[in-house]
Formats: C-alpha cells, structure tokens, sequence
C-alpha cells in the first residue's frame, strides 16, 4: 500500500498514456478533416526563425521599391553609384563621364552638311546624312549670303538663305552681304561659286543680291556677270522696233497720201481711200491669270 491508502499496480501509467496518445491522434485527424485547402498552417506564439526573416525581408524590399519609384532617374542614378562605393569601395571621379565626344544636332549637320547634294550623295545614307539632308531641304535657294570680309584675297563664303531671313527680305531686298543691311542701288549678279567639300572640288552657279559698295567688292578682280530682267530688255527692243515701224509707216502714209491728192484733185464729188478702208478692228489680248502673276513675280526673282 502507497499514499493514503490507495493502491498501487504495475499497469496504471500505460492505461494512461494509451488514452492520452488516442486522444492526440483524434485531435489530429479532426483537424485534418476541418482544414481548408487554403488555410494557412498554424504556428505557435513564437514565429519560427526562417518565417520571421522571409517577412522582413519582403517588407524590406516593398519599402525599397516604393522609395525607387519615387526617385527620379538622376536620384536613383545616384543611389546606385553611392551604393556600389559603400559596399565595392572606389571614388566617385570615376564614374564622372567625360564629354569630349559628345555632340549636338548642330555638330552633326556640321559635318556632314553639303551646299548642293547630288544623287550620289544620297546613297548608303546613315542618320547622321539624314538629318543634314533634311536641314537642307528647308533652306531657300533662290539667293545666298554672301561673305566678303576676304575679297582683298579673292575669297568668298556663300551659303543659303533660312526662314527668318527669307521673311525679313534679307538677300533679296536688303544687301546679300551678311554685314550689310543696304536696300538702295540693288544689283543681281550670278557667280560661279567654287569650292571643296569633303575632300571633293565643286562648282555651283549662285545668285547674289549686292549693294554698290558690297558689288565692287565682289567684283574687285575680275568682273561677274550681272543680270537684268528679261522684261525690260523686251521692253527696249520692242520700243525700238515700234518706233522704226512707225517712222516708216508715217513716211509710206505721207507719200500715199501725196499720190491720192494728186489723182483726186480732179474729182470733186470722189471719196478717198482712208475714209473706205480703215483697217481691221484691233484685236486685245487678255492675259491669264497664271500670265499676270508670272509678269508680277518676274522682276522680285532676277
């Protein structure tokens, strides 16, 4: 007999444990058969080590991309510089890009820029050409600008007019030379420009609109060719020509008109040839309008 008067056998402890382990494994199997497929498993009060850390580090990078998304490109830019310093170690000269080889729009028409282009240069074109040819086909090439500063050495720049200075009358109606703004005493002059374009030797016939002084530098060696308008050199031919038509008609009519008064002087009654015939009615032209405008625009583009 042990305790107050109990008693003892050699087989309570496995009765007990038996009841216990059958009572675990319904636990277990009534959870098993209540759980939904997309339950979470259950964890104690204390998160297991592994779990901890994979939360941390997703809260971590959400933080991260929320702050990078925030940034703009030079920020972020920077970040990941000075991250890359802090843990590889360097200096920030490093990263310093140099800009020597850089170049702009303008640097690129430059170099490639042609002052007339021909069908061969319009092959195998790369968009460095493309972009110089489609600055060239926004020039105006009626007239060009003139620069003089060197006539003493027989050396001239031409190049072609832009929108502002086909809109201000710069070249046409105000002196070509680009240091000049005369508009009195305007002369046309076609010259035979030459020169060496990417290693190459051209000529290209050009037109100038130049002022007195600005002409006789221009023409300080030897002499251009100046060009005038074709109407009124039509015009002087053909007042000369009507004026010689004239002469010689008055002279025929008088000597006519002689004759009649001698062969009608005996007929009283008798009419004279001028009052039977007068001529055919004179026949007028009218212009068209293509006609007239083309007259109008002949004498701004010489």
């Amino acid at each position: 007999m042990h305790g107050h008067g109990g008693y003892d056998s050699d087989f309570s402890d496995d009765e007990h444990c038996g009841e216990s382990s059958k009572r675990k494994k319904r636990t277990v199997e009534d959870d098993l058969l209540l759980k939904k497929p997309f339950q979470k498993e259950k964890h104690g009060k204390v998160a297991h080590k592994q779990v901890a850390a994979e939360l941390l580090d997703r809260e971590e990078a959400r933080n991260r991309r929320f702050h990078l998304i925030a940034m703009d490109a030079y920020q972020r830019h920077t970040k990941f510089v000075n991250d890359y310093i802090l843990y590889y170690g360097g200096k920030r000269e490093d990263f310093r890009r140099s800009g020597e080889n850089d170049k702009t729009d303008m640097d690129v028409i430059r170099e490639n820029h042609r002052f007339l282009w021909n069908e061969e240069d319009e092959m195998d074109m790369n968009w460095e050409k493309r972009l110089a040819k489609k600055y060239y086909d926004k020039l105006f090439k009626e007239y060009c600008i003139a620069d003089l500063s060197r006539y003493k050495e027989n050396k001239f720049g031409f190049r072609w007019r832009v929108e502002k200075e086909v809109i201000s009358g710069k070249g046409q109606f105000f002196c070509g030379n680009k240091c000049c703004d005369k508009k009195e005493g305007l002369k046309s002059w076609e010259v035979n420009f030459g020169y060496v374009e990417h290693g190459e030797k051209r000529n290209a016939l050009v037109k100038l609109r130049l002022c007195q002084e600005c002409s006789f530098k221009l023409n300080f060696y030897h002499r251009r060719k100046e060009v005038k308008s074709k109407k009124r050199k039509n015009k002087a031919k053909k007042d000369c020509e009507e004026s010689s038509h004239k002469k010689s008609r008055l002279s025929s009519m008088e000597e006519t008109s002689k004759k009649k008064d001698k062969e009608n002087s005996d007929e009283e009654e008798g009419t004279s040839e001028s009052e039977l015939w007068k001529g055919p009615v004179p026949e007028t032209d009218e212009k068209s309008q293509e006609e007239e405008f083309d007259e109008y625009f002949q004498d701004l583009f010489l």
